[in-house]
């Protein structure tokens, strides 16, 4: 609490009243003593005595050094008493005289400056005291911000933004000649602009993006930009137009691959999203509202975005990197421009901050499984998995709440006996491990199983009653 205002204004009202009642305590008690009487000088402010007269001095004499007249030789005679001090007869010593008593309107005035002191004390300890130490601190905080402010302006100085805003330019200037616009013309049972009787075919062109993965013009897109087309056109980043063949295509992680005949493509080049950390700087190239060749800038917000988003089989980049309708297809690229994903879904209908892309791990193997055999095969366990809770990780003996809790086995599908109830996995089994790959998660075990080839034996990790046991499964073809 500072001591101007209000609060400085009542403190001083209460330092005048001590000094006022300490001044009437010291006028009190030299009154008390320039009243007794006795011949005494009154004493100073603090109790000290003074000089004391000559009658004083006399009565405190011993007998000793006293002068007798028989002592005194004939002829001769005793001083004038002038010239001496008195000295009273030794047979009638007079007395010392008593000091009154202590009057108790001086003890009441003693107590009272002692209880104003003590009030003076702790308004100071209340009041004086704080500020004092609030103003320090205040003092050593905007020093503080000022060393900081400082210091900043001379790193400001010292920073060359033109080498930023040129790896920007160099980022844009590596992929760039690998991202195409798509062009679909697809026909479907919309109502047409106008009034309309009935609903009849209307054919509609939906726009994307795409990057070109090899130079013999294999490109990767989205799968819901290609899905219901019925031509295909690519127009290249050099400003050719040609026209595209649908390779193949995977719906559950949407990825199509189509190829263009042309001459002097650029390809670019894979980045592993595995190794891409959460902040780090990403660029979104594409068409956004068909505004071909737009690049964005942002950050890996998250990773392992799976369940949330509608399929358990994507396991999704997020970012802040602005994304619209017609970069569906277009790369996510790192600050090297190596294409780290593949942007795919935002939330709601524009641009909210919040985008996701399909990592290029996931991406890579689905693009070689297209080529290899022009469909995508899935391993298959056959068990519907959860999270698992504290509680049930407390009851298995395992340490801390990870891995992926068999909710059900499922004993059979389409007339097949599932690999997990051949292997003799339970209800309430928690997988941990599956081969060489760690289980944190039940979307894990979605993306491990589905990543391994039918006709694998894996050994499957799992606390089972407070035991780890290791059970050999043999995977199969997903029949979806």
């Amino acid at each position: 609490m500072g001591m101007d205002g209000h609060g400085g204004a009542v403190f001083r009202v209460l330092l005048r009243k001590v000094f006022h009642q300490a001044r009437i305590a010291y006028n009190g008690r030299r009154k008390l003593f320039e009243g007794r009487g006795d011949g005494r000088r009154p004493r100073g402010p603090w109790g000290l005595g003074v000089a004391m007269d000559r009658s004083e001095m006399n009565d405190d004499r011993t007998d000793e050094g006293r002068t007798d007249e028989s002592a005194v030789p004939q002829g001769e005679s005793l001083p004038e008493p002038d010239s001496l001090y008195a000295l009273p007869p030794a047979s009638s010593p007079q007395p010392r005289p008593i000091p009154p008593a202590e009057d108790p309107a001086v003890r009441t005035t003693s107590s009272m400056a002692w209880l104003v002191g003590l009030l003076a004390f702790i308004l100071l300890t209340t009041h004086l005291v704080p500020s004092i130490i609030e103003r320090v601190r205040y003092a050593w905080v905007r020093g503080r911000q000022r060393a900081e402010y400082e210091s900043a302006g001379d790193a400001l100085q010292r920073v060359r933004f033109d080498d930023f805003s040129r790896a920007f330019q160099l980022v844009s200037q590596r992929v760039g000649p690998s991202v195409v616009h798509i062009s679909c013309d697809s026909k479907s049972r919309v109502v047409g602009p106008g009034i309309q009787l009935r609903p009849m075919p209307y054919r509609q062109a939906d726009q994307g993006s795409g990057v070109i993965v090899d130079a013999a013009g294999f490109i990767v897109t989205n799968y819901h930009v290609v899905a219901h087309a019925s031509k295909i056109e690519v127009r290249l980043s050099d400003g050719r137009a040609v026209p595209g063949e649908l390779i193949g295509q995977d719906p559950p992680t949407d990825l199509a691959v189509i190829k263009v005949d042309a001459t002097g493509l650029i390809a670019a080049e894979w980045g592993d999203s595995d190794e891409l950390l959460v902040g780090s700087p990403v660029w979104a190239v594409g068409s956004p509202f068909g505004l071909e060749n737009s690049i964005t800038f942002g950050i890996l917000s998250a990773k392992h975005r799976a369940g949330k988003i509608g399929n358990y089989y994507q396991d999704f980049l997020q970012t802040d990197a602005a994304v619209n309708p017609g970069n569906s297809g277009g790369p996510l690229v790192d600050v090297r421009g190596r294409v780290v994903g593949i942007n795919t879904a935002i939330v709601g209908d524009a641009y909210q901050g919040v985008s996701f892309a399909v990592p290029s791990r996931v991406a890579q193997r689905i693009y070689r499984e297209i080529l290899e055999r022009g469909t995508v095969t899935r391993g298959w366990l056959g068990v519907i998995p959860a999270d698992v809770t504290a509680k049930q990780a407390q009851e298995a003996g395992m340490d801390k709440p990870e891995g992926a809790r068999v909710v059900e086995v499922v004993s059979e599908y389409r007339g097949a006996v599932s690999p997990a109830y051949r292997a003799g996995l339970r209800n309430g089994d928690i997988i941990v491990q599956w081969g060489e790959h760690p289980v944190k998660r039940s979307s894990d075990l979605f993306h491990v199983v589905a990543a391994t080839r039918p006709g694998s034996q894996v050994d499957v990790t799992l606390w089972r009653s407070g035991r780890k046991l290791t059970l050999p499964v043999l995977v199969e073809a997903r029949q979806d």
